[in-house]
């Protein structure tokens, strides 16, 4: 099962189309039990069209990767402790 953390690797991806069937098929029924990964979706879906309709500049790589790894921590720290006896 995709964890929040495994989506939010993947998300650009999933917004660009360039998962597999698989992995598509997985975000979906992440997506329809996780409320907050669907804010996340619908968020990062948002950002990016508003930033391919005010720039013709793109970000470079490293911008994108601290956006990435800002995103993922903060996707890990709303997880609730998983394992046994929590």
């Amino acid at each position: 099962m995709l964890m929040c953390r495994d989506l939010a690797g993947i998300a650009s991806d999933y917004i660009d189309g360039e998962l597999s069937f698989g992995q598509s098929v997985s975000v979906k029924m992440h997506l329809m039990m996780c409320k907050d990964c669907r804010s996340f979706i619908g968020n990062l879906r948002m950002s990016t069209r508003l930033m391919q309709g005010h720039s013709s500049a793109q970000a470079d790589d490293e911008v994108i990767d601290r956006i990435r790894q800002r995103v993922s921590s903060a996707l890990q720290e709303r997880q609730p402790p998983s394992g046994p006896g929590q």
